[in-house]
């Protein structure tokens, strides 16, 4: 994992403005079925919300796969057969998007992962050290890299502009903090924990992960056991 910002540095610098070597995009890869979640737990919502705290210190050892499952479909999960999830929308419209960043997650290959909320499955987008990139990208928030996995919130703010108008941005952030609660909570029932960071450069982001045209980084949430 990476310790130092130095380090991130050099490896963004070595890997080009992209973050990533483009011949290293994981285009063509077969999505990734995740493990079925639960719907039932050990801890109540009213210890979960008692327990939550922000960390920026994480243990060395990896993500279980079926952790990293739960944790993205608390963000954005279907829990209805018309597609309704997890986290309100204002107007079903879903702006959102989760990026899963993989340091050691077992299971999956380091790299950057769509979650597809409907088929509940991360589909590849981008091999290699992608955490240094994101690193480098948070302003010297060197702790963001002890974590073994980082989700990144994403929008798409033109899915809420063709309803909402001028409103829509505001609509579009405050779904952020709708889904960054319910993954704060839904990790500190399974003995994880995260801190939302918004400290980064825009650009430096959706270059590291190379977003398309129109998706916007809203949010990161570094995730790991606690120590």
């Amino acid at each position: 994992m990476i310790r130092s910002k130095a380090f991130a540095l050099l490896v963004s610098l070595t890997l080009g403005p992209f973050g990533l070597d483009s011949q290293a995009r994981a285009a063509g890869d077969s999505p990734i079925s995740l493990p079925e979640t639960r719907a039932d737990g050990d801890v109540s919502v009213e210890r979960a919300l008692a327990q939550r705290r922000s960390q920026r210190r994480f243990a060395s050892e990896p993500l279980s796969l079926g952790d990293a499952a739960q944790l993205l479909w608390a963000a954005q999960g279907i829990t209805h057969p018309d597609g309704l999830r997890t986290a309100p929308s204002a107007g079903a419209l879903y702006p959102l998007e989760l990026h899963l960043v993989v340091d050691d997650v077992a299971g999956l290959a380091p790299g950057a992962y769509r979650y597809e909320p409907r088929h509940h499955r991360l589909v590849p987008r981008l091999k290699g050290d992608a955490l240094a990139a994101i690193v480098a990208a948070t302003r010297g928030q060197d702790w963001v890299g002890q974590a073994p996995a980082i989700i990144v919130i994403t929008g798409i703010p033109e899915r809420s502009r063709r309803k909402y108008g001028k409103r829509a941005a505001r609509y579009v952030h405050m779904e952020v903090g709708h889904a960054a609660q319910n993954v704060y909570l839904q990790a500190t029932a399974l003995g994880l924990a995260t801190t939302m960071v918004g400290a980064f450069r825009d650009d430096a982001l959706t270059r590291a992960l190379e977003l398309p045209r129109g998706e916007q980084p809203l949010g990161l949430l570094p995730i790991g056991r606690p120590r």
